[in-house]
């Protein structure tokens, strides 16, 4: 792999600039942000460099570049010209895409927004800095706003950048940063953030000092004066859900000033370039190789902003939903569509989902439908790997498909138990496993949920295998809650009781003639139907779920009643267990 370091002279200083692979490929250039140099891109670079040529430079008074004195040698538009040297000397006349991360957004908004490189800057991603003047036109009109809401907002960023009005201070924070906190900052980071740096950085205590400057020269003057920004070029935005510093509310309004936006969430805290540089590295190409081909993959059609759907919850989200071509399944993908969420509805009837994908997409939803047996590894399997790779990776996954099976035990064939628990247990158990190391992986604080049934507290001499295989998914969802607790991934057993669904009507009765089969159907199905509880009340149940995390979500006064007698009073519910419940 090609290297190259240089000097440039820009605006009386000399930046230190490196490079990494083919000078002749397709320029990107890093920038970065405080307290760092160019050596916090290094992991990102090392895998750029494979696919682009990788600029990066350390700004004004970080790394081996010059620290000038004074206050208003770090304005922005000094470092607009810094970076515009750069490009003019290692890339003249090229068009390049430009990367920045904290501080380093925050100044290359600059670039993107003025016109000196609006023409050659072709794409901008931006990591946890927002443009001061978007940042100053969001605090001002929630501040104005009423709603206490909005007041909570503000209230929220200002004490996540109460750092920014201690660097407003005169001499204390570059004292402690010479005094020994520039000495403490990788164990900082290490405790605070859970990140390593790739190797040590030997000009941190001067990086941390000089770079105070950047905050005293530029906030007091775009937090009273600030202007309109808009950028001409697609902007791709990384969210860390778990940022200390930059809160994912201060991009709610960037659409506003960006018309082709595409957002991505990771969930990670602020030194994403660090924790996560593969991922990072991966959306980069992703995004800059759509850019330049004019086709962007379908993850990133997917994460555009669409202003219209943007403050729904679900906004931005992909959810998959097994058994989605009728009953829970359908009203559940609709549910979802109707809330922001872009679906992938599966189902073994192919022309159910595509109708149940369909319905979604006159929601305003984007969805696919997709045939697979859930109960089948293989197909399972393929279906997670097209949704990562093509889709852009899940944030919900419902395990909803099933079917309905009764008979004792004794009546039960081995056929029947392999039938009922391919898809009842199997199906779930494959949908958790995949997707949930699909969100780990991707770095999403997604949620699964799993469809079970009051029968999982409800013994019952006529459900065996049925109620087998429920109790079975309440007790895999309780132990892979307690798995993904640490990364931040929801799971929810969601156990309703008598619904409208079709399920009555498609039910084995194990140990019967086919005619007495129709019968028993006949029968339950109208009873279901008495009953009178909609799927639409449990999709309500899975979209509350997602939102709130509970572990147990009881819908109807069967699953209340089946869980509070097998807890309570045991003993009542294993009597009601000898009744022959079935029609």
């Amino acid at each position: 792999m090609k290297t190259m370091t240089a000097r440039i002279q820009s605006a009386g200083v000399s930046l230190h600039v490196t490079g990494w692979g083919d000078s002749r490929k397709t320029p990107v250039v890093l920038v970065h942000g405080y307290p760092d140099n160019h050596l916090v891109w290094k992991p990102v670079a090392e895998h750029l460099a494979k696919h682009f040529y990788v600029i990066a430079y350390d700004v004004r008074g970080a790394g081996q570049s010059d620290a000038p004195p004074g206050v208003r040698a770090y304005t922005l538009e000094l470092l607009a010209q810094d970076l515009a040297a750069v490009v003019d000397t290692v890339i003249p006349n090229r068009r390049f895409h430009l990367v920045g991360h904290d501080w380093g957004s925050i100044q290359s908004w600059e670039s993107v927004t003025t016109e000196r490189l609006k023409p050659r800057i072709a794409s901008y991603t931006t990591i946890s800095g927002p443009a001061l003047d978007h940042a100053a036109h969001w605090v001002r009109e929630r501040t104005l706003n009423l709603s206490p809401a909005a007041k909570a907002k503000v209230m929220k960023q200002l004490l996540s950048s109460w750092y920014i009005g201690f660097f407003q201070l005169p001499v204390l924070p570059t004292a402690g940063w010479r005094a020994g906190f520039g000495k403490l900052w990788p164990t900082y980071l290490e405790k605070r953030e859970g990140v390593v740096e790739a190797e040590p950085n030997p000009t941190q205590i001067t990086d941390g000092a000089n770079g105070v400057q950047l905050y005293r020269a530029n906030f007091r003057q775009k937090l009273i004066a600030p202007e309109i920004r808009h950028a001409a070029c697609p902007v791709q935005l990384i969210v860390p859900t778990r940022d200390n510093y930059v809160s994912p509310q201060l991009f709610e309004d960037l659409h506003r000033w960006v018309p082709e936006l595409y957002r991505r969430d990771i969930n990670a805290s602020h030194w994403v370039p660090l924790s996560h540089p593969n991922l990072i590295a991966a959306w980069i190409v992703e995004f800059v190789e759509g850019v330049e081909r004019g086709e962007l993959s379908i993850a990133l059609q997917r994460a555009r902003v669409r202003p219209t759907r943007q403050a729904l919850p679900l906004a931005g989200k992909l959810a998959v939903v097994t058994g989605a071509g009728s009953g829970i399944g359908r009203a559940t993908a609709l549910k979802f569509a109707e809330e922001g969420a872009d679906l992938v509805c599966v189902d073994i009837n192919t022309a159910a989902a595509e109708r149940t994908a369909a319905l979604c997409r006159l929601l305003d939803a984007t969805a696919w439908a997709r045939t697979v047996d859930v109960g089948a590894a293989k197909a399972m399997e393929a279906l997670a790997k097209e949704v990562e790779k093509d889709f852009g990776g899940a944030d919900i996954m419902v395990n909803n498909a099933g079917i309905g099976m009764a008979g004792g035990l004794l009546d039960t064939s081995v056929a029947d138990w392999d039938k009922l628990l391919k898809v009842n247990l199997w199906g779930v158990i494959h949908g958790s496993r995949l997707f949930a190391q699909q969100m780990v992986a991707g770095g999403r604080a997604g949620h699964i949920v799993n469809v079970a049934s009051a029968a999982a507290f409800a013994p019952n001499r006529k459900l065996a295998a049925y109620s087998t295989s429920k109790a079975a998914v309440h007790m895999l969802t309780e132990c892979l809650r307690a798995e993904l607790a640490g990364h931040a991934i929801g799971v929810t057993a969601i156990c309703p009781g008598f619904v409208a669904t079709g399920i009555a009507s498609a039910t084995v009765y194990a140990g019967v003639s086919e005619a007495e089969q129709v019968r028993l159907r006949s029968k339950a199905d109208a009873l279901y139907k008495r009953r009178n509880f909609a799927p639409e009340d449990v999709a309500t149940a899975v979209f509350r779920a997602v939102q709130d995390n509970p572990a147990l979500s009881l819908v109807g006064a069967e699953a209340w009643a089946t869980r509070l007698l097998s807890r309570f009073v045991p003993g009542v519910s294993r009597l009601v267990a000898r009744i022959d419940l079935t029609p």
